[in-house]
């Protein structure tokens, strides 16, 4: 399939994507603009000499760099012309209005949250896609109030949609299962992303707030609230936290928070296709012949597995199959 043909496929649904609802005469000289560049274009005209310079890519790149550092709000026609020395009308030969240039700039971002092609390891298929959309967002916060709701908005999304999914191909999972597995992986890196965001916005808040007052009087500052909330008696656990010196929004401790979070998310879908698996017939007495195989199985795995397996209902096996550990 070309990639014309690949981008028609999401025609139909631009319009619920990358847009607020803007005022009726806007989007109506939107329209006429449009129409009347895409006349010049259907006789086979070229672009006029002072835009030939101009691609789309540019546009694109030009529209994310004005959202990054403002946001969507500022993103406009009007702006990107003038960011690029050209008229706004020139911008009109490459993207038909506001919306479809929204729409183009997620599918870049998009575009960064690749996900990659099924490896055979679930696990380290949906880690890299988590990885990938955490960094993508975390360069582009304004995409996060557009992502990660609805059908694919376009080839990347659904490239990626697809790419998860296969990923949990054959193990035995029903489409609900597997959907309701990559919408939570989805979930979380959305919500950490979203914290991530709002915790560096607090820090860089608190460093222009303190930029005038001397290390001693920032600590002084901690020192009071930390004070504080000794002497109420009301908070025991948060005296625990500030006795041990944790600091629970550390910059340097983003990574790895973000990485437990993963593997808690990891580890229950991993536990929930496992019970799944167990609790088919056929299933367990494989599970029963694995138990039996120290050498290749560790113990902590079989107790792993006997705990599935009395989740899944089949008390009377357990023993049998917790017997087959060696001490």
């Amino acid at each position: 399939m070309r990639e014309e043909e690949d981008e028609d496929v999401f025609l139909p649904l631009r319009p619920l994507f990358g847009g607020s609802v803007r005022d009726q005469r806007e989007r109506d000289r939107e329209r006429r603009i449009a129409e009347h560049v895409s006349r010049h274009r259907g006789a086979q005209e070229q672009p006029p000499r002072r835009v030939r310079g101009l691609s789309l890519r540019d546009i694109v790149g030009t529209a994310i760099a004005v959202a990054d550092a403002e946001g969507t709000e500022a993103v406009s026609m009007r702006r990107i012309a003038r960011e690029l020395h050209v008229g706004a009308m020139s911008l009109y030969w490459y993207v038909a209005s506001k919306e479809e240039l929204h729409q183009l700039m997620l599918e870049s971002v998009q575009a960064e949250s690749e996900a990659p092609e099924p490896s055979g390891d679930w696990r380290a298929d949906l880690r890299a896609y988590a990885r990938n959309g955490r960094a993508a967002l975390l360069r582009h916060p304004w995409a996060i109030d557009f992502l990660g709701h609805g059908p694919p908005s376009g080839p990347n999304d659904a490239r990626n949609a697809e790419r998860v999914i296969a990923a949990l191909d054959g193990l035995g999972l029903d489409i609900p299962t597997v959907m309701q597995a990559v919408t939570t992986v989805g979930t979380y890196v959305l919500g950490a992303a979203m914290r991530e965001i709002q915790e560096i916005r607090w820090h860089d808040t608190a460093s222009e707030v303190t930029a005038g007052l001397t290390e001693a009087e920032v600590a002084d500052l901690v020192g009071d609230l930390n004070r504080r909330i000794r002497e109420s008696g009301r908070y025991p656990h948060l005296v625990r936290i500030i006795d041990t010196g944790f600091d629970p929004d550390s910059p340097q401790t983003r990574d790895e928070r973000f990485e437990f979070g993963l593997d808690c998310v990891l580890d229950g879908i991993a536990t929930r296709i496992g019970a799944l698996q167990l609790s088919r017939p056929g299933h367990l007495r494989i599970a029963l012949d694995r138990f039996h195989h120290p050498p290749v199985y560790r113990r902590e795995r079989v107790l792993v597995l006997a705990d599935q397996l009395r989740r899944a209902g089949e008390g009377r096996l357990v023993g049998d199959a917790e017997s087959g550990i060696e001490q």
